[in-house]
């Protein structure tokens, strides 16, 4: 299968962790499809780790727990499929997953035939108590194999915490998208840090295999399994607009039943979102660094656009950020420029030529949308 545009949907685990069931599951897939996730684009429901027995069947395939999902995963599967959702679930590359459940090493055929009965769409998979001996390239490999055999299109989501480099060699091991880091955390010093970590890797992230930067926080409030003191709702749009920008999955961690309105606005942010799901799919290039803190970032979009980011990391004070149109590729001597609109306020700068810089708060950011222009 292709995958045009990053994937969006929600996840169990940055919350919930080992306390899933079914009833969480078809309460937030009526939330996901009835309060404008669905219409944003986000629709896969994913089951994270600990949803099985410790046990494999007499046939050698994976059961789900019946005490937390006592009708099957084929219900949980028709269910959301009735919604219009789609279905995603959890496996590891190992013989045990980071939970210590059973993972696919050794029954990569069977777990796909498995999924596929069931209805799966998207396979979360993971990286934990592997043999020593094992070659990641072909555990991945093993499973995209797989699940091209299994009779049904899934999505892999390759969950490797960044080791041995995935960007550059998971495209041609089948996976749709690549986790570049270890997990997220629920605070800014963590996604800050996942940030600065992606300034070598992102140019790899492009059409049908992209760059994860792990599930949002956005909306958690320092609730929940991966909780450490929260942040504040600018804090939680940075983190948006930075996952958004490098064109990572759009997955969201909060208990979506009791998301703020904040956050289910920054989550619904039409004109962010419309930048991760642009059709040419393009990684962005960093055109501007100051000093180590403050980064400017250029995005070609379609249509002729180009989105620019500016962040400010500097402990202290306001910086100015500036684009220089030449480092864009937009010569000052053409005759050409850009008209530019702030994507958060909506302010339009007008049509600007050979450049412009503005004042970033510190631990902050600005994004902009701008189109070519003829200029006199």
């Amino acid at each position: 299968m292709i995958l045009k545009t990053p994937p969006m949907g929600w996840n169990t685990w940055n919350t919930f962790g080992r306390n899933i069931n079914e009833k969480l599951l078809l309460e937030t897939t009526d939330v996901i499809a009835k309060q404008g996730y669905k219409e944003a684009g986000y629709e896969y429901i994913i089951i994270d780790d600990c949803w099985s027995l410790k046990e494999r069947d007499s046939e050698g395939r994976l059961q789900a727990d019946p005490e937390k999902f006592p009708h099957g995963m084929k219900y949980i599967s028709d269910y959301i499929h009735s919604k219009g959702l789609k279905f995603g679930m959890y496996s590891d590359c190992g013989f045990w997953t980071c939970a210590n459940y059973p993972g696919s090493w050794g029954h990569e055929y069977t777990d796909a035939k498995t999924f596929a009965e069931w209805g799966v769409d998207y396979l979360k998979y993971d990286f934990g108590n592997r043999p020593e001996s094992a070659d990641i390239k072909i555990s991945y490999l093993t499973m995209a194999q797989a699940l091209r055999h299994c009779g049904r299109n899934i999505v892999l989501a390759a969950c490797n915490w960044g080791i041995d480099e995935p960007w550059k060699w998971m495209r041609s091991r089948g996976a749709h998208t690549y986790r570049s880091t270890h997990d997220i955390s629920d605070k800014p010093e963590s996604f800050i840090e996942i940030f600065r970590k992606q300034f070598d890797k992102f140019e790899n992230s492009s059409f049908d295999c992209y760059n994860d930067l792990d599930m949002l926080t956005v909306g958690m409030n320092g609730k929940g399994y991966v909780a450490q003191g929260g942040c504040t709702k600018e804090e939680y749009l940075m983190q948006f607009v930075m996952w958004a920008y490098f064109g990572s999955p759009l997955i969201i961690g909060a208990d979506a039943r009791n998301i703020d309105e904040d956050s289910k606005n920054i989550l619904l942010n039409k004109e962010i979102i419309s930048i991760n799901q642009d059709p040419e799919n393009r990684p962005p290039f960093r055109c501007t660094n100051y000093y180590d803190h403050g980064y400017g970032f250029c995005k070609l979009l379609a249509n002729d656009e180009l989105a620019l980011l500016a962040v400010n990391l500097h402990p202290e004070g306001d910086h100015p950020i500036s684009f220089a149109f030449d480092d864009l590729g937009i010569p000052s001597n053409r005759g050409l420029g850009l008209e530019v609109t702030n994507v958060i306020t909506g302010e339009n700068l007008g049509v600007l030529k050979g450049g412009f810089a503005e004042i970033v708060p510190n631990k902050s950011f600005k994004l902009y949308r701008a189109k070519l222009a003829d200029v006199k």
